[in-house]
């Protein structure tokens, strides 16, 4: 799974990566069975370049972290679309985090989750997953605990395969994510690694209206295809 060392070198930026990471997905491309499944924010400009790449479908899938009360940017867990939790219980029983507190973190994202939800889908319908083979695409993996969260209520959608594609992700929760999906395709997994943002030198931050443009493309793209 490790690639060689003069590989790995920082992408430009996200898009960049998705570059990357779509041609290592060649084996899905031009099929009305596939659709690539965005996690908003960052993930949605690598997998505009995938699914623009591969000639398929492109729709975002909404997840939110569960970040630990006093400290915000660890994950305890997260919660998706569709009622969806996944703890960290290594976190939880560390930090002592107690269910209330947990509770009172996953309704503050679930409002989040639903602002977004109205954001970018302006009234459009989720795509349809049952039977599909369903790419799932972040920016990257840290602990995956919101990707866990992704996989897991994308299979109650059933669809046909699960694929989670990231251009950087940490080596242990690469292969953690194995036993979840079908398939994984980490294009980088430096031994040291410690943050997802240290692999790009352009790590903005992906702002709701690139969300909204870049879907907006995708669809004027996919209907020009056809």
């Amino acid at each position: 799974m490790r690639p060689h060392p003069e590989t790995l070198q920082p992408y430009d930026d996200r898009r960049a990566a998705g570059a990357d990471l779509a041609s290592r997905l060649g084996a899905y491309a031009n099929r009305d069975d596939v659709v690539v499944l965005a996690l908003p924010r960052g993930g949605v400009p690598v997998a505009f370049e995938i699914a623009t790449a591969l000639g398929v479908l492109l729709d975002i899938f909404l997840v939110r972290k569960l970040g630990v009360p006093s400290q915000p940017e660890l994950a305890m867990g997260a919660i998706a679309s569709g009622g969806v939790r996944v703890l960290n219980d290594e976190v939880v029983s560390w930090y002592g985090i107690d269910p209330q507190s947990i509770d009172e973190v996953a309704r503050r994202e679930q409002t989040e989750l639903d602002r977004r939800e109205r954001e970018y889908r302006q009234g459009r319908a989720p795509a349809a997953l049952q039977g599909m083979t369903v790419i799932l695409v972040d920016d990257g993996l840290a602990t995956g605990s919101t990707m866990k969260a992704a996989v897991q209520a994308v299979r109650a959608h059933a669809p046909s395969r699960v694929v989670v594609a990231v251009p950087v992700g940490a080596p242990d929760t690469c292969l953690a994510l194995a036993a979840l999906s079908d398939e994984v395709v980490c294009a980088r997994t430096p031994a040291l690694f410690s943050a997802v943002g240290l692999w790009y030198r352009d790590f903005s931050q992906t702002t709701d209206d690139e969300v909204r443009e870049l879907l907006e493309r995708s669809r004027a793209f996919a209907a020009k295809e056809k």
